[in-house]
């Protein structure tokens, strides 16, 4: 068989590869997962014939590949309509690009770290830290109540956002489980202590009715490294001299959208499910908290909050007011002032601490 139904005369693998600019082994490949199979195969000597009206297709998928697009979805576009194809290869992208925004922020997180690591003496990593904090929730300008709560002290900082019929006793109670550690004895491991106090809390945390739970952000100091646990869409980030990092990453449904790539960050704020957690303490879920250990620095500034203020104020006013705020507690007011310029439609809870050796002049309110 040399030509097709349309009378058309089919192309050996080697011209179609040619024209289709698809190596005659990505083609075999194709044809093995049936993505792109031949328009006849000889029976006997197994040779490949392809009709030119399979150029657009082959042409496509050569396309999406330099896209880096996985086969399998390649295999679903190709058998979309035109219309509809384009709207998934922008969805695709759309997630491509979200994808690639999430891991250059860690990547920029993880090179200052190494490059902390490489260029800091090593007396420097090991050198007492004490820390100068602040705390401060507020109602907003739209709530009626306030289901925030925070906490700061001389070893631990911690942040939660309530939900639920009995939200603000739900934060209350998941911050408050974790004070005891301000008094953990020394050597105590920073993350098992952190981890066995908020699984406590998600145990106990009340319920009602209808869904009821809270977000914890949580930093517990230990020597110079500071535990981190994270559950819910409340925020950690550091400033240092290389710039503001964001150190949590959102347990969201909308978060998961962005990740996915069915939503923007752009459009994330008015979503109408945007406040719909996949982790929390509520008691009932699986306790998956995320965990990490964080070498600490003389120097840096820590934020946690609440979404009621990351909901409203962008990341660049974020580093702008953590870079000229003097004390700690400058920067929660002039934080939680732009919140209430920003219309503060939620409860906004923050924590912000100064890292400084424990033997140094701490600079006064």
């Amino acid at each position: 068989m040399n030509h097709d139904a349309d009378g058309a005369e089919l192309l050996t693998i080697g011209a179609f590869a040619r024209a289709s600019r698809l190596s005659p082994k990505a083609l075999r490949l194709y044809d093995e997962l049936r993505l792109l199979p031949p328009a006849h195969v000889d029976p006997v000597n197994g040779y490949r014939r392809y009709a030119p009206a399979q150029l657009e297709r082959a042409r496509l998928v050569a396309w999406l590949r330099r896209l880096g697009m996985p086969l399998t979805r390649i295999r679903e576009v190709c058998e979309l309509t035109p219309d509809t194809a384009a709207e998934a290869v922008a969805a695709y992208w759309a997630q491509v690009e979200a994808d690639t925004a999430a891991r250059r922020d860690l990547a920029a997180f993880l090179v200052d770290q190494l490059q902390r690591k490489d260029t800091t003496p090593m007396t420097a990593s090991a050198t007492p830290l004490t820390m100068r904090y602040a705390a401060r929730t507020d109602r907003g300008l739209v709530r009626a109540a306030n289901q925030d709560a925070a906490h700061a002290g001389p070893r631990l900082l911690a942040v939660a956002d309530g939900y639920g019929p009995e939200g603000g006793r739900a934060a209350a109670a998941a911050v408050s489980a974790l004070q005891h550690l301000e008094d953990a004895p020394a050597g105590t491991d920073p993350l098992s202590a952190l981890e066995e106090a908020a699984r406590r809390a998600h145990r106990d945390a009340p319920t009602a009715d209808e869904a009821t739970g809270s977000t914890l952000t949580a930093l517990l100091r230990a020597g110079s490294q500071l535990a981190l646990l994270h559950l819910g869409d409340s925020r950690a980030y550091v400033l240092r001299d290389s710039g503001l990092f964001r150190i949590t990453h959102d347990h969201s449904l909308v978060q998961s959208l962005i990740d996915e790539g069915r939503l923007t960050p752009e459009e994330a704020p008015s979503h109408p499910q945007r406040a719909q957690l996949l982790r929390s303490l509520d008691g009932s879920s699986p306790f998956t908290p995320d965990l990490q250990l964080l070498d600490a620095r003389p120097g840096e500034r820590y934020l946690l909050c609440t979404d009621g203020l990351t909901g409203v104020v962008p990341p660049e006013s974020l580093q702008e007011v953590l870079t000229a705020a003097e004390t700690p507690e400058q920067a929660v007011a002039d934080l939680i002032a732009l919140a209430h310029a920003a219309g503060a439609p939620d409860n906004v809870a923050c924590v912000v601490a100064d890292l400084h050796p424990a033997d140094a002049e701490v600079p006064a309110a």
